[in-house]
């Protein structure tokens, strides 16, 4: 099967506000898998629904992996709410639908979520570092937000303009 097409700014899918997840059907868990498959395959640390486009309130993520350790430990998370947050901390930040740019990103230091497990049990996990920063990142993608919505006008307006002007040259093409 092939994998799913990871949406990219400026795509409007992207803007949109997410659905709950109300019961967790064998479509949600294939979505899921398929998820998993893209986030590793790009490779990602983190996978929003609506980055594959379905709009519900669903991703992954996997913080622990990298290309050089193939050891997998995936964590679904479905409908999330963050039930506290404090301090700060600055990110370099990156994101499978804003290619080719980073940015340091201001995010809360640590957090506390409360959301549901792929068998529909309740979890809440305490994070704090990379794995914060990712829970937010991801979260905000359910939410229509990117982490280009976090830096300046100035900054964000120079990616878009050079994203607008890569995409003309390859419509042209």
């Amino acid at each position: 099967m092939a994998l799913r097409e990871v949406l990219q700014f400026p795509d409007p899918r992207l803007k949109m506000i997410s659905q709950p997840v109300g019961e967790i059907t064998d479509a949600i868990r294939e979505l899921t898998r398929d998820m998993l498959e893209v986030m590793y395959d790009e490779p990602g640390i983190g996978l929003a629904a609506p980055q594959v486009g379905e709009a519900i309130r669903l991703f992954v993520i996997d913080t622990e992996w990298s290309e050089e350790d193939a050891e997998r430990c995936p964590q679904v998370i479905i409908n999330p709410e963050f039930i506290h947050t404090e301090g700060k901390i600055i990110w370099e930040e990156g994101c499978l639908s804003v290619p080719d740019y980073t940015a340091d990103v201001e995010r809360f230091a640590r957090v506390t979520i409360r959301a549901t497990d792929l068998d529909g049990k309740e979890i809440v996990e305490e994070a704090e570092g990379l794995r914060a920063v990712c829970l937010q990142h991801e979260f905000d993608h359910l939410e229509g937000k990117l982490f280009i919505d976090h830096i300046s006008r100035l900054k964000r307006g120079l990616y878009v303009k050079k994203r607008k002007k890569l995409l003309t040259e390859t419509d042209g093409e």
